[in-house]
């Protein structure tokens, strides 16, 4: 993850299923107001099997294979 320096740090979890989608780069591809509001929300999960279905509604959707 050292690759992934945007000032803004990541909840663990998050980073955690960013990386099990492999979404990272996605979500650092998204503009600065729409990384925020999805870590805003992301701060509201409470469970690991909660923080992967938002992911993969929120972030998985907009990658392309």
């Amino acid at each position: 993850m050292d690759k992934y320096t945007s000032g803004a740090e990541l909840p663990v979890g998050f980073g955690l299923a960013l990386e099990q989608y492999n979404a990272m780069d996605y979500f650092f591809s998204l503009p600065t107001e729409t990384k925020q509001r999805i870590i805003d929300h992301v701060h509201t999960i409470k469970s690991k099997n909660e923080m992967l279905a938002y992911i993969e509604s929120a972030v998985a959707p907009g990658m392309k294979n």
